[in-house]
């Protein structure tokens, strides 16, 4: 006993309140919990959110009992967070930021303590935070990365200033000021690539995507170029443009999560809905059957869920974890397939999906294996062969599209994209439209 209440001392807590949207309402209380190398979580719902009849499930591990729930990660990369407030913690890019600017701080503080997972998903900053959950201290203070009265997210003016940190930051060679800068404004939405979330011009929030020191080709042309082939394949598509910051193509991308009043829209990635662990292989059929619980307009969404699909394997996108699915809330604890995001087309890569089609099937690898599936998307044959359609007439003006203002290709890009849009894969696709 003597022991047990050893290790219990030992352990070091850090209680938040966790609010939903503008209005700040109070939804519960989250504890991080640390003991030596273990992290985990609590969460106990406020009965007053529990006895409001027009009260949300904010996630859907979290059981709608009062008392507080326990959260262990899976695994080392899953999350010690319930999946809603995963959803919101730093991407990638955002992690590594973080991290250096920690590093560089213990360099002359020896006795700053390691970095937790509690202090990456309070670093991202609340008015940029994904969704419609907010983190409040006991002060009544929500979570910000920079002082009071001072802008938190960069104006598009500002693209520059960040790219040029960024670029440090990727060289190993930025200053104090270049990481001050880049932390806090960071997003989930996303992975490795340097990104930044800004506002657009009507003051909309809105990500900038930079290109990367690695960069073969003009990747952030090329995402543009996806999103607004989507928009023509009549894919739900997030709004995108390319905006020139002197010689860099910086891609400029609107967040789906607010309303044109700046409101905030609740949010959860595939991978939460259906409570999926990072190392796990899941399908999109898997998607499907939890979305007919869940969604709103089921077989609107499980139709657009398989147009997608096509539209993925017809521009090579293989970076489709569930990660890059999300879903917004509706109203009455229903949900709707949010725009398409993080659409890339990978013209070096094999044409097969990182998720599964279906547990039978495996990955996505063929048109024909699509329409074999279309059923389990609420699609007859019929339908199913003129979406197949659709999406061809989209991909087919494909090097127009790169060549437009909004995405500003130059003639000599278009050669390294078109091993994605081109090929066996298109003929394949044209054999089986109406």
């Amino acid at each position: 006993m003597s022991g047990a209440t050893t290790f219990k001392a030992s352990a070091l807590r850090t209680m938040l309140d966790v609010c939903l949207g503008k209005a700040e309402i109070a939804v519960g209380r989250l504890v991080h919990v640390k003991q030596g190398q273990r992290e985990f979580s609590q969460f106990a719902y406020h009965e007053a959110w529990l006895t409001d009849p027009s009260s949300i499930e904010i996630s859907p591990d979290l059981l709608r009992q009062t008392g507080y729930q326990l959260h262990k990660p899976y695994s080392r990369n899953d999350s010690c967070f319930f999946h809603a407030l995963a959803d919101t913690e730093p991407d990638a890019w955002g992690r590594r930021v973080i991290a250096r600017a920690h590093a560089k701080a213990r360099a002359k503080d020896a006795s700053l303590a390691a970095l937790t997972e509690i202090d990456y998903l309070t670093a991202v900053d609340d008015f940029s935070r994904v969704g419609a959950l907010r983190l409040r201290d006991d002060q009544g203070h929500f979570l910000r990365s920079v002082a009071e009265g001072e802008p938190a997210t960069p104006a598009l003016i500002d693209l520059q200033k960040i790219f040029n940190a960024s670029r440090a930051f990727e060289l190993s060679r930025e200053t104090a000021e270049d990481l001050s800068y880049l932390q806090g404004k960071g997003t989930s939405l996303g992975g490795m690539r340097p990104k930044c979330t800004v506002l657009d011009t009507d003051g909309a929030l809105a990500l900038g995507k930079f290109p990367s020191v690695s960069d073969e080709r003009s990747v952030t042309k090329g995402e543009v170029l996806a999103l607004q082939l989507a928009r023509l394949a009549h894919i739900n598509s997030a709004q995108a443009r390319i905006v020139m910051v002197q010689d860099t193509p910086v891609a400029v991308i609107r967040r789906f999560d607010r309303t044109p009043q700046q409101a905030r829209i609740p949010y959860l990635s595939g991978a939460s809905l259906l409570q999926a662990r990072r190392e796990d292989e899941h399908s999109y059929t898997e998607v499907v059957d939890i979305m007919r619980s869940k969604c709103k307009d089921f077989a609107a969404d499980a139709k657009q869920l398989w147009r997608r699909l096509v539209f993925n394997h017809l521009i090579c996108n293989v970076d489709d974890h569930l990660q890059n699915i999300g879903f917004l809330h509706t109203g009455h604890n229903q949900w709707t397939l949010s725009p398409a995001f993080d659409l890339n087309p990978f013209p070096d890569k094999d044409r097969e999906s990182k998720t599964w089609l279906s547990e039978d099937t495996g990955p996505v690898n063929s048109v024909r294996q699509l329409l074999g599936q279309a059923p389990r998307f609420e699609l007859s044959p019929s339908e199913a062969k003129l979406v197949l359609t659709e999406v061809i007439r989209a991909v087919l003006q494909w090097k127009e599209v790169a060549l437009s203002t909004e995405v500003g290709m130059h003639a000599d890009e278009l050669a390294a994209f078109e091993p994605a849009f081109e090929g066996a894969a298109l003929q394949e696709a044209l054999s089986f439209s109406t």
